[in-house]
């Protein structure tokens, strides 16, 4: 039964739903997405997946598993694979902890095809056709030969037996994103004129060939799956008339189908994040092929409200709600609508930090959700909390931002008598409030309001805004835990990574920080610089920001690109055509060599040019606000602090760094505020093999 009463209009989500011998008792459907974990790290991909299965889904699925070791591609991430019966055992554990939650658990059979650029035996990829690969452009495939397309379907088959053995209860012939299955259906790919090219059939042909073994192999064990990707410019991937006319070819092979927008060289058509578009904004694709197909239809978006989640299952295009981002900023999302504890939902913000992280670090993270990634290796779960061994102190927590509100909220839930948040400014938020003010980013405000509404429920956490405490109010407060959550603020004087030195001429009333800028400064400038060093999204959203108010706006950067971070969140070739569009120039490679009152004097490679400006802007360098922080430690050595047994900083207070990681940091401390020594994180658990 609902604990509050569900609302009615999300029953549908709740119904089950049959795809071949299997069920799903509910429309929740956790799709494949990389965690960085693949094979190699089984106990973290098990107690990954398995918390979504305990958060309600109904399936839930590993990410692309590649069928052989010349199936690989560059491995970051690090994809799962089912080379081998060790694969089998270490994929066992996964089935094994969603089965537990009367959950399904799925996984994608993959084949790079010619996007295989990293093959342990040093071959060249096989492809349909040999024309260079659109991901890796120095990658030539080899034209496969007939032997060799029977040799794959072959694996394709061996794969899937491996994947039943396993336990796995649905299996994808996976075939988006441009790898092996689309490089023979698309033309773009596939110039052969052979029975695998030329008409749709024949480029069809592999696809229903792979499926109708994978079929055979597993029998009524499994359900079959596609996911396939459509191209809505209909160049490097799958037309939309093309994957209509495959979907009828092979209906009879499958089971379900996963339909979304997806093309290997622009990864934002699926994963866009939210500054480029809104939830659910794959629909409008996904239904003009639901007449191809009366088999249930998953499909994902970055959906994040159940209400738009039950008008796509009531107007007939999905019958499964696909979540790959949402169900790691959230992975109880589908037990609290269940619950009707919509209102507790952790929404995905769409900065795309998760992806960042596994491409960069091999180890997934999310900024709304501190403990994904870290279900095995620190136990944690994102709703269940122990109470403290020191619970019966008083904690005074200054500053909030995130960092210091995610504190307060854990603190809060082990049980801490009093908690109270001091923060100097009338409104809560800090750098995630700066942050969502930009262009583009409101929705990053999640974070905010999330976090607002979760610290409204603790009876025990009190937040009071308005207050500035020095050392002194610190000692009077009464607290005898004291942790600083203060922050950073961007440079005055440009000191960037490129010099360590501030910006000759940085002293003048006209140039300005990005806080400045939003709190409504150089909005009557007719010409601006910004001098980005950062490269993320500071910089290039204040020179929007002053763009779309009429100001004419040179970006400069000594970076190659502009904003070169947001390429590893799928931001960065919209964001500067974004920047195109509204009229901001950039000038890569350049540094800001002095700022004079009415320009500034620029330097690419020795050769120096002035240009006009009545506005500058130095998106350089941020540095911790940590006095206040110092101040008590000395007081503490001193035994000046009478009644405060320990003083903690968190967050952007001890160095700048991602939201992600101040929220993580909070997160942290407060997990671990009962430990000998807090302010060094527990040891993580390592996985190991030992033979």
């Amino acid at each position: 039964m609902s604990r509050r009463g569900r609302d009615p209009r999300h029953d549908v989500l709740l119904e089950p739903v049959t795809i071949g011998p299997k069920t799903l008792r509910n429309r929740f459907f956790a799709v494949p997405h990389s965690n960085g974990f693949g094979s190699h790290k089984p106990e973290s991909q098990a107690r990954f997946r398995g918390t979504k299965a305990e958060g309600g889904w109904a399936a839930v699925c590993v990410e692309i598993s590649s069928i052989d070791p010349e199936s690989d591609r560059n491995p970051v991430p690090t994809p799962a694979r089912l080379w081998d019966d060790d694969d089998v055992a270490r994929l066992a554990l996964v089935c094994e902890d969603v089965h537990a939650h009367e959950a399904l658990a799925g996984i994608e059979l993959w084949h790079s095809g010619a996007h295989a650029d990293l093959s342990p035996g040093r071959l060249p990829p096989g492809g349909p056709s040999q024309l260079p690969s659109d991901a890796y452009p120095l990658t030539y495939p080899r034209e496969l030969r007939r032997e060799e397309i029977g040799w794959i379907v072959a694996l394709y088959a061996a794969a899937a037996r491996r994947a039943r053995d396993a336990g796995f209860d649905i299996v994808y012939v996976y075939g988006a994103h441009g790898y092996l299955p689309t490089q023979f259906l698309s033309p773009f790919y596939n110039r052969r004129s052979d029975e695998y090219g030329g008409s749709l059939e024949n480029r069809a042909r592999f696809w229903l060939e792979a499926l109708a073994a994978v079929r055979e192999a597993v029998g009524g064990d499994c359900a079959v799956a596609v996911r396939i990707g459509l191209d809505p410019a209909g160049r490097a991937g799958v037309a939309l008339d093309d994957a209509s006319a495959f979907i009828r070819l092979a209906d009879p092979l499958v089971d379900l189908w996963d339909v979304n927008t997806s093309v290997i060289a622009e990864p934002w058509l699926d994963m866009r994040p939210s500054r480029l578009a809104p939830q659910g904004f794959q629909l409008e694709w996904v239904a003009r092929v639901r007449e191809a197909t009366a088999k249930p239809i998953v499909g994902v978006g970055r959906f994040t409200s159940p209400d738009t989640m039950a008008d796509a299952v009531r107007s007939g295009v999905l019958d499964l709600i696909g979540c790959a981002r949402p169900s790691i900023a959230d992975p109880f999302l589908p037990r609290k609508v269940e619950e009707g504890r919509v209102d507790e939902i952790r929404e995905c913000i769409g900065c795309n930090v998760c992806l960042m992280r596994v491409l960069v670090a091999d180890h997934i993270a999310c900024t709304q959700n501190a403990t994904a990634g870290e279900e095995y290796r620190r136990g944690w779960s994102p709703e269940r909390f122990e109470p403290a061994a020191n619970a019966d102190r008083d904690v005074l927590v200054v500053g909030a931002g995130v960092a210091g509100m995610e504190c307060a909220i854990v603190l809060g839930k082990r049980d801490f008598r009093r908690v109270h948040l001091v923060e100097a400014g009338e409104d809560v938020g800090g750098y995630a409030a700066f942050a969502a003010s930009l262009p583009g980013l409101s929705e990053w405000g999640r974070l905010v309001d999330w976090r607002q509404s979760e610290l409204a429920r603790l009876r025990n956490v009190e937040v009071l805004t308005g207050l500035e405490l020095d050392a002194r109010g610190v000692r009077e407060y009464g607290a005898e835990i004291v942790i600083l959550a203060t922050g950073a603020r961007w440079v005055q004087d440009g000191t960037s990574h490129v010099t360590h030195d501030p910006v000759p001429g940085w002293d003048q009333p006209h140039v300005l920080t990005p806080e400045r800028v939003l709190a409504g400064e150089g909005a009557d400038g007719r010409k601006a610089v910004v001098y980005d060093c950062e490269g993320y999204f500071a910089g290039v959203g204040v020179a929007e920001q002053l763009a779309t108010i009429g100001v004419q706006v040179v970006l400069v950067t000594p970076h190659p690109v502009v904003a070169p971070t947001l390429d590893r969140t799928f931001e960065g070739w919209p964001t500067r055509r974004r920047l195109e569009q509204v009229g901001v120039e950039a000038r890569t490679e350049t540094l800001l060599a002095r700022i004079e009152p009415d320009g500034c004097v620029l330097d690419r490679y020795g050769r120096v040019e002035w240009i006009a400006a009545d506005v500058v802007v130095l998106a350089t360098s941020r540095r911790s606000r940590d006095a206040l922080h110092l101040a008590l430690l000395a007081d503490l050595q001193s035994s000046a602090l009478e009644g405060v047994e320990a003083v903690y900083a968190i967050g952007d207070c001890v160095a700048p760094r991602l939201l992600a990681d101040c929220i993580f940091d909070g997160h942290r401390l407060a997990r671990e505020i009962d430990t000998p020594d807090p302010a060094t994180p527990l040891p993580v658990r390592r996985e190991q093999t030992v033979r």
